[in-house]
């Protein structure tokens, strides 16, 4: 793996794009953030990719613009310790809070690699406040991921040490399946699968809706299905990408005034479900560590993208523009 370009800041996020070490023409994006005002030596989140561009194309997220196949087990470790090593050269990860999400390029359920990674994360990395964190959108035909992530999670991660969590979007399943392009598993599966994850001590799973105008989600509907024993709700806004501009969305959740969100964290707090209204800083949509894929940009020109990410503030090798 080689980087070729990065673009952000320390004290918020920084997006990497660096070539595959196999074929120079594959690109690889990755990303580390911050969570301001919490500082990096309390929580440090590493954001990579598992995929080369995805094969779901779903409508809010660039990444499904093309699709080269799955990254293997030592291309996405070398995206992790490329940022481990530029900050902890010895591997150790003093960090209370270190959380790896596997969701910046791809669906992780389309990669058996991904297993093998959380295998051997703990053996390479002197971290005890590894976090690992995958989000699905849980397509149909690779139930054995699952069952595998689970064993994975149950052996090396109990006591809450993984996130695990479904993208809904919609609970209007024909809506959903417009959303997300995919043959996917049905809300009943979710949540017996969701229930059966979930071991006493563990982390609720998330039910993630990027919130879109217009677009149907019933909290009545999800209460019907799903545990709040075992499930929260996480309501985010529909974030400025290029796919996104291109299908008509927009989101449902103001990022600058997050009270829009509260009708509908309201409606699922009646229905007794822990609720996370989370709207990033809006300076991650300009870097584009939310959801932007630069790479998508780099490969096809650039689109402007209101309030969002500018593919040509990367020079074409290097360091970004000034």
């Amino acid at each position: 793996m080689r980087v070729i370009a990065d673009f952000g800041t320390d004290d918020l996020a920084r997006v990497y794009v660096a070539t595959a070490g196999d074929k120079e023409e594959r690109l690889v994006e990755f990303v580390e953030s911050v969570q301001p005002p919490i500082a990096r030596d309390e929580k440090w989140v590493l954001i990579v990719s598992t995929l080369y561009g995805c094969p779901v194309g779903c409508a809010i997220c660039d990444a499904g613009s093309w699709y080269e196949g799955p990254i293997d087990a030592e291309g996405i470790l070398d995206q992790i310790l490329y940022m481990v090593d530029r900050r902890f050269e010895d591997r150790a990860v003093p960090v209370p809070k270190f959380k790896i999400q596997f969701a910046r390029m791809g669906e992780p359920a389309f990669n058996p690699a991904v297993i093998d990674v959380l295998r051997r994360l703990p053996r390479m990395l002197d971290a005890p406040g590894l976090l690992p964190s995958l989000s699905t959108v849980a397509p149909a035909g690779v139930e054995g991921f699952f069952e595998e992530l689970l064993g994975v999670k149950n052996a090396l991660y109990g006591g809450g040490r993984f996130q695990f969590q479904f993208s809904l979007h919609s609970t209007d399943r024909a809506v959903r399946a417009r959303l997300i392009p995919v043959r996917s598993m049905p809300f009943e599966w979710m949540a017996a699968f969701g229930s059966r994850f979930r071991r006493a001590g563990d982390q609720k799973v998330t039910l993630n809706f990027a919130v879109a105008a217009g677009v149907p989600v019933d909290p009545g509907a999800v209460g019907a299905l799903f545990s709040p024993d075992d499930f929260l709700i996480k309501l985010t806004p529909v974030n400025p990408t290029v796919r996104a501009a291109q299908n008509g969305l927009e989101s449902g959740i103001d990022p600058a005034r997050p009270e829009t969100g509260s009708a509908l964290e309201a409606a699922f707090v009646r229905e007794g479900f822990d609720v996370i209204l989370s709207v990033g800083e809006a300076d991650e949509n300009l870097i584009g560590s939310n959801c932007g894929m630069f790479v998508s940009e780099l490969r096809r020109g650039t689109m402007r993208v209101r309030d969002g990410y500018r593919a040509q503030s990367y020079a074409s090798e290097g360091a970004p523009e000034k």
